[in-house]
């Protein structure tokens, strides 16, 4: 294999790799719980909730393909199996269906999740340099903040 030399060294990639392995977990899990929701929600909101889940699980789906494909281009395997993503994680699995009240706040727990995960590898990121990593980082705090702070406001009375 050839030998990865962008100017970061191999622990800091390494460092790195391991905190997008996380977000990548992260975000698979909350892209799983979303598509469930989407499937499975009822009640007044329906229609409301459906589309919404509907927009969300799209944006997400999307976006574990850009975290990812930085853990490659950093030199690193990506995970990609259910049990990777259950070790690394840190958003608890849903058993059954909650009711569509609970669901808002299933999401607002693992996007504020997501967030913080993201958030925690900014002084890694930082240190060695990584500009792309930084970039990534901030767009997924942008959305989840942005999205728990919507899924929030549909709580309120």
């Amino acid at each position: 294999m050839i030998k990865v030399n962008i100017g970061i060294s191999a622990e800091d990639r390494a460092e790195i790799v391991e905190g997008l392995s996380r977000l990548l977990a992260d975000s698979y899990t909350l892209y799983l719980m979303t598509h469930n929701f989407h499937w499975n929600v009822t009640g007044p909101q329906f229609n409301t909730l459906h589309n919404m889940f509907m927009q969300q699980y799209t944006e997400q789906w999307n976006a574990l393909d850009i975290i990812a494909e930085r853990i490659r281009s950093l030199g690193f395997p990506t995970p990609g199996t259910y049990q990777q993503f259950a070790k690394l994680t840190s958003i608890e699995e849903i058993e059954g269906v909650p009711k569509a009240e609970e669901m808002i706040r299933l999401l607002v727990n693992a996007h504020e999740t997501v967030a913080r995960t993201a958030r925690s590898m900014f002084d890694i990121v930082d240190k060695a340099n990584d500009q792309p990593t930084a970039d990534i980082l901030t767009q997924r705090l942008n959305v989840h903040e942005k999205t728990a702070w919507m899924l929030r406001s549909l709580l309120e009375e």
